[in-house]
């Protein structure tokens, strides 16, 4: 027996050496075992994404659990001798990344324009390239199999290409177009971000009732009086008796030293019963008034905050103001006025920007768009139910794919969320005025615009300034990361759709959605077949992981202390999909002393069967062994289903408890007992049933904690049927 048996098992000693064993094998990658002869040409394939992430700093808790359990399916699905690929990547994150440099200039007393767009981007890939780097190092921490030579980068050579090809199909279509419409814009961060993008903060607000003159007929509401001098209507509930005689008046006003026109319309989206029942309608700052307009085209659009969050266009009084000033200023006006009837202290949802913490300020603005309800010809016959050139929507495709099953998402809960947004979806604004990202495959010359994956080869074309949406780019994943728009790429003829997509639910809206969107349009295929949505990791308080609660936990500082394999299975035990479970020290602690125990129990195995051939096949088993092998025929039949059914967090519970409680406890104290009393039969049958035990829960525990399962398979006698990897056997049948 190996002497390093003699001493508990030390992760630290393990988990490096073991990785690099992996690696070098070269086992991650589905070619070089299909070489080997481990794995068959024409096996089944399984095929994963990684969720690339952001390259703005480290992996958290919560990408360790993603990588654990994408890792036990990788690791799962290839010991069933399927074709097995898991994709690795990270996402340039554009506004993110952009934003955490420029803090990092600030200190530096610097700003982006006093490098200039070459040198600020520099910086920028930089510090992407350096968190790239600790991102890589963390997930091989992580015991991540995933097939390196694979490796993508959103912002990447083959990315750019596939982002362009991508555009270009669907301005070609008529799907993406620019046009003048409402944006959410971050003052702080001077860009778009889009509705999902936004972080709703609850704050205490003055709600002001109030005439826009003496002789007007209709009181209004607002916590936005400064945005007044920009109503161009009042709106009312066509059924409203009060204000029926109104509807269609027009009234010329001079509101607060800018002469404003209001026009009183009718239109059923009105709340009746809520305030004074009539809503002034600034179509220019406020997303739900923009839609009043569109359904009521005579009504003026009329701008009257800026970029920077001043007032314009609105008289000596109140221009060149900032916002919060000028809101004072009107309520001043209103009071000298005698308009003032009312004012309380309300809740108010703020809506501010998830990256720069900015308030968000409604403008119209000309922006390039995604139209998802402009039908276009469906060019395949892969998605059951929509034929090869019939008219659609992208709306349509998207909600078609998920109600035939085609696409399953779990748990199911998630699918009424999904439908809801998908039937709610508006335009999507995927240009961003921002320098780091995909910068949008548009040139203009004069009047005379190109759009194409080069640039145009004569000098005096311009490209449009404006970078993509991240999520733009990173909605192509599945397909771009097989050689998309090669379409004779022999990985994409493969490996999609692939097989599964393992995420949070709390990007359900910004990458799922938009990789469903983007692939039934491009490809004409749905992206993957299953969508796995893990909940979040909380403290052992159950509260979210903050920087501002101070509960943040590193996993790499947990593996330090406990090994990677206990991190793992705390994070899966009772980790069911969509659910949020409570991480402390001491659960992973108690998984520690698992691996303990099952290096302890390996030890006494060596040392009784140190002697015993290690083919266990066509062994003349006792009864009472037969009846354990048995059941544990049973025992793998029953979690092998529920592997299949992806029911991980109560797998690994159970090979827990079968490992500790009954093997140990039971098997091993009772074994002690035959080879101190029982017959040279009984003994010999016992060895061998022990030596099959030990291989078969070292391979049903492998995907869960494959550093101390594959250092002891390293160690154990190999019969001509086994591998010389843990990683590469077969699943016991």
């Amino acid at each position: 027996m190996n002497e390093k048996f003699l001493e508990s098992y030390n992760a630290k000693n393990t988990e490096d050496r073991i990785s690099l064993l992996w690696e070098n094998s070269g086992f991650y990658n589905p070619d070089d075992m299909i070489k080997a002869g481990l794995t068959k040409n024409d096996a089944e394939t399984f095929s994963m994404v990684l969720p690339p992430p952001n390259v703005t700093g480290t992996l958290h808790t919560g990408h360790a659990s993603m990588i654990a359990i994408e890792d036990i399916m990788t690791r799962y699905n290839r010991m069933l001798g399927k074709k097995t690929l898991w994709i690795p990547g990270t996402d340039h994150a554009a506004i993110a990344t952009q934003s955490k440099v420029e803090k990092i200039l600030e200190k530096e007393k610097l700003r982006k324009t006093d490098l200039g767009r070459e040198n600020f981007l520099k910086r920028v890939n930089e510090f992407a390239q350096k968190s790239h780097d600790t991102i890589i190092s963390q997930c091989k921490k992580m015991g991540a199999s995933l097939d390196w030579s694979r490796e993508a980068f959103t912002l990447d050579k083959k990315r750019e290409l596939a982002v362009r090809t991508a555009f270009k199909q669907m301005y070609d279509d008529g799907l993406i177009y620019k046009a003048h419409r409402i944006v959410n814009w971050d003052v702080k961060g001077q860009t778009v971000i889009s509705d999902d993008e936004i972080i709703h903060v609850e704050r205490d607000a003055e709600m002001f009732t109030f005439k826009y003159a003496s002789d007007f007929p209709i009181s209004i509401s607002t916590t936005r009086p400064e945005t007044k001098v920009g109503d161009t209507a009042v709106a009312v509930h066509p059924d409203d008796e009060r204000y029926q005689k109104y509807i269609g008046e027009i009234y010329d006003i001079n509101f607060c030293g800018s002469n404003i026109s209001i026009e009183i319309i009718a239109d059923y989206h009105v709340d009746k019963d809520f305030g004074t029942g009539a809503l002034g309608v600034t179509p220019a700052h406020s997303i739900a008034d923009w839609d009043i307009a569109e359904r009521n085209p005579n009504i003026k659009v009329r701008k009257v905050i800026d970029e920077y969050g001043k007032m314009i266009n609105c008289g000596d009084i109140l221009t060149g103001m900032k916002i919060t000033k000028a809101r004072e200023r009107v309520v001043e006006w209103l009071k000298k006025e005698n308009l003032l009837e009312k004012s309380e202290t309300i809740k108010q949802n703020i809506s501010t920007a998830e990256r720069s913490g900015g308030i968000i300020e409604p403008l119209p603005k000309m922006q390039w768009w995604i139209d998802t309800e402009k039908k276009f010809e469906f060019k395949s016959d892969k998605i059951n139910g929509i034929k090869k050139g019939e008219m659609v929507s992208m709306k349509e495709v998207m909600l078609h794919v998920v109600r035939n099953n085609q696409i399953n998402i779990l748990p199911n809960r998630f699918e009424k969320v999904y439908f809801n947004w998908i039937e709610n979806l508006r335009p999507w604004n995927i240009s961003r005025q921002i320098w780091y990202g995909h910068q949008i495959p548009v040139w203009y010359k004069g009047d005379e615009i190109y759009v194409g994956t080069e640039a145009p080869k004569e000098d005096e074309w311009v490209q449009d300034e404006d970078t993509l949406d991240t999520w733009f780019s990173s909605g192509l994943w599945t397909f771009s990361t097989l050689g998309w728009p090669d379409k004779d790429s022999q990985d994409f003829k493969t490996y999609h759709p692939t097989t599964i997509l393992e995420t949070g639910h709390d990007i359900l809206f910004f990458w799922v959605a938009r990789m469903i969107l983007m692939t039934t349009y491009l490809i004409g295929d749905i992206p993957f077949k299953t969508v796995y949505m893990h909940g979040l990791i909380r403290d052992s308080k159950g509260r979210k992981m903050s920087k501002s609660l101070g509960n943040i936990i590193n996993p790499v500082d947990l593996i330090e202390k406990y090994g990677t394999d206990a991190l793992r299975m705390a994070m899966v035990v009772g980790n069911g999909p969509g659910n949020d479970i409570n991480l402390d020290d001491k659960k992973i602690k108690a998984y520690s002393k698992f691996a303990n125990k099952l290096w302890n129990i390996t030890r006494f195995i060596l040392t009784e069967t140190k002697e015993t051939n290690s083919n266990t096949e066509n062994i003349e088993y006792s009864n009472i062994d037969l009846n354990i092998i048995n059941n544990q025929k049973k025992f793998i039949k029953e979690i092998t289903l529920e592997m299949n059914e992806l029911k991980y967090y109560i797998v690994s519970e159970k090979i827990y408890h079968y490992t500790w409680h009954i093997f140990a406890d039971e098997i091993i104290e009772k074994s002690k007992d035959i080879f101190e009393n029982g017959s040279e039969e009984e003994k010999l049958s016992r060895k061998y049933l022990l030596i099959r035990s030990i291989k078969n829960i070292l391979k049903i525990l492998h995907p869960f904690m494959p550093f101390i399962t594959e250092e002891i398979w390293q160690e154990l006698p190999k019969s001509e049927n086994d591998r010389d990897i843990l990683m590469t056997e077969l699943w016991p049948e």
